[in-house]
């Protein structure tokens, strides 16, 4: 992913999504399966453009802020906890806080990754559940392991 600090200008920032989506390197996305931009990256907020390629897959992993996941193209399906969220284009899904989560592309896709980070000393930082109540649960390893992903 690129470290690239791209702050908002002024009071006003549109971002043309599909445009933006041309930025992913495609080497990167060839080499690794997976490859994104960031977009934006000011105070608590960071978007990212990020990009699976068929069979492309993001190995388990969780932050300590909440995320939400905006598909734009493609398919993409998301492990967390016990269940399984098979997204198409238009599909939003949201994690709270410390949720690990570990996803796989069939065909392919493009998503608009936000995370918003909470600044330390705000209530919401005191009141997330620990994250161990919140890692994958072991049927999800299994179905990534069964999928050649290693659960980390």
């Amino acid at each position: 992913m690129s470290s690239m600090h791209r702050t908002i200008a002024g009071d006003v920032l549109v971002q043309h999504l599909a445009a933006d989506a041309m930025t992913i390197d495609q080497r990167l996305l060839a080499a690794n399966g997976r490859s994104g931009r960031t977009l934006i990256k000011e105070g608590p907020l960071r978007l990212t453009i990020m990009g699976l390629s068929p069979g492309g897959k993001l190995p388990p992993h969780s932050t300590d802020n909440p995320v939400s996941i905006h598909v734009l193209q493609g398919d993409v399906t998301f492990f967390a906890l016990d269940g399984e969220y098979t997204l198409a284009p238009g599909d939003v899904l949201m994690f709270g806080a410390g949720v690990e989560h570990a996803a796989r592309s069939r065909g392919g896709a493009t998503f608009l990754l936000t995370v918003a980070y909470v600044l330390a000393g705000e209530p919401e930082a005191s009141a997330r559940p620990p994250a161990p109540d919140r890692a994958l649960s072991e049927s999800s390893r299994q179905r990534l392991l069964d999928d050649g992903v290693s659960p980390g």
